[in-house]
């Protein structure tokens, strides 16, 4: 199954946000088989296949597959109307990521308050949460693609999260069991081995119940995407294939 790309632009948010395109697509209905690039004179939406593959909108002109389509004035007018309402709602997605981040990084923090760790591993993570939201703010403040959120890129992203994280406070529970088991504490030291052996599993959908704060402000987005929905109705390249660039299910 294609992930629902253009959702993934209106929500870039990683593992540590675990609110995925998906609940986008639940919350709005709002679908695509295209990534989407917002270029300093266009639009690009492209994808692999099937036919068309690229698409370009450049203030009112179409261009699909490399191919300028001529259209009337009232498709000119819808599609230079798409054009800026998109430009328009990159801003205010944007928002909703960015306070994703500080949602995320205020319950990891509470999550890890929780945990007993000592002071100097309270310090290490401190500082790198803040590394790695500034990190994550800054990718989705200069972020005009959803290819950035695709495969590879966000998965060498996220992996690198993970790294500076989990391994942190697994060794911190770690330690704290070895402590335990050398004071004789043998269930103790059993089950801070299973916290840390657990952490990522138990924190997830702790940490996703937590974005649900966000649901009300996605839900706001909705009009915008459906007005852009109602936009492309009826517009046509030279085959006669509708565009169907955003899909707003029942």
């Amino acid at each position: 199954m294609r992930l629902p790309r253009l959702t993934s632009f209106l929500l870039p948010l990683f593992v540590a946000l675990p609110l995925h395109a998906q609940d986008l697509a639940t919350t709005c209905r709002a679908t695509s088989s295209y990534d989407v690039t917002l270029q300093p004179d266009s639009l690009l939406f492209d994808r692999p296949s099937p036919a068309p593959v690229r698409v370009e909108l450049s203030q009112g002109n179409l261009r699909v597959d490399g191919v300028a389509v001529r259209l009337d004035a009232e498709d000119q007018d819808r599609l230079a109307l798409f054009e800026r309402d998109l430009r328009a709602l990159a801003p205010r997605v944007r928002a909703v990521a960015q306070r994703g981040v500080d949602i995320a990084v205020r319950g990891l923090h509470e999550e890890a308050a929780g945990m007993g760790l000592d002071a100097d591993t309270r310090v290490q993570l401190d500082q790198r949460l803040a590394a790695d939201a500034a990190s994550l703010k800054q990718r989705i403040a200069t972020s005009n693609s959803t290819k950035d959120w695709q495969g590879d890129a966000m998965n060498q992203f996220v992996t690198r999260i993970q790294g500076d994280l989990l391994p942190l406070v697994a060794g911190d529970l770690g330690q704290q069991a070895l402590n335990a088991a050398m004071n004789g504490d043998l269930q103790g030291a059993a089950d801070l081995r299973d916290r840390a052996a657990n952490l990522a599993t138990q924190l997830e959908p702790r940490m996703r119940q937590r974005m649900q704060a966000l649901r009300p402000q996605i839900a706001a987005l909705c009009p915008a995407i459906q007005q852009l929905s109602a936009l492309q109705q009826g517009v046509r390249d030279d085959h006669g294939r509708v565009l169907n660039l955003l899909q707003i299910g029942e």
